[in-house]
């Protein structure tokens, strides 16, 4: 099945355009509909209750606007819809940095639940990719353009966490959100390759690209 891009509002570089697929999917949140342009595509659907940018001109059918009171964010509310249509693999763009940290945060919590219904799901900036890794599960992490590597626990906890081709290596750790031994990272010497895995407690990881 196609991949689904989710456009949030934080605004997002032309350079990532390469990055997207001819057959995605894409759904654009309130005023990320505005990086449809920047990426040379345009939305098959926008929800928002366009709180931040003015509901744009487009078929009755494609958009779909929200109420101002509501438990979910424009962003939860798309990747609600992703599990609905049955997307199995997700793409945020948009959703780090900007003016709101409390949605990026947001965001991540998001994902979270995309990964917990099945969905493998990516967010990703200029600079960082952040993945996650469900208990139980191990995943390999390739040497790429990344030089940082980060995992913090999701879920306040995690237990048996082995981290293998990193400088800093773990051996059946505990990560808690109260201390973050997991931040900043790197690949060993001679490394092309991490590979993480986690008994309980899901995982967040940061690979970021070095200054």
């Amino acid at each position: 099945m196609a991949r689904c891009v989710i456009l949030s509002a934080c605004p997002v570089s032309p350079a990532l355009a390469g990055l997207l697929r001819e057959d995605d999917f894409i759904i654009a949140c309130d005023a990320g509909y505005r990086n449809c342009a920047p990426l040379g595509r345009r939305p098959n659907i926008i929800v928002g209750d366009f709180d931040t940018a003015p509901c744009p001109e487009q078929q009755d059918d494609d958009i779909i606007v929200l109420p101002h009171v509501k438990d979910d964010t424009d962003t939860e509310y798309a990747a609600k819809l992703v599990s609905e249509k049955g997307f199995d693999e997700v793409l945020l763009l948009g959703g780090l940095g900007g003016r709101r940290v409390e949605h990026t945060l947001a965001n991540l919590c998001t994902g979270l639940g995309l990964e917990q219904r099945g969905v493998r799901t990516t967010l990703l900036d200029e600079r960082s990719r952040i993945t996650y890794v469900m208990p139980g599960e191990t995943r390999r992490y390739p040497k790429e353009k990344y030089f940082f590597f980060s995992a913090f626990p999701m879920e306040g906890r995690a237990q048996g966490v082995c981290e293998r081709g990193s400088y800093y290596e773990l051996t059946d750790a505990e990560l808690t959100a109260s201390y973050p031994l997991g931040v900043s990272n790197e690949y060993a010497a001679g490394s092309d390759c991490i590979t993480i895995s986690t008994r309980s407690g899901a995982l967040v990881v940061v690979e970021t690209i070095a200054d």
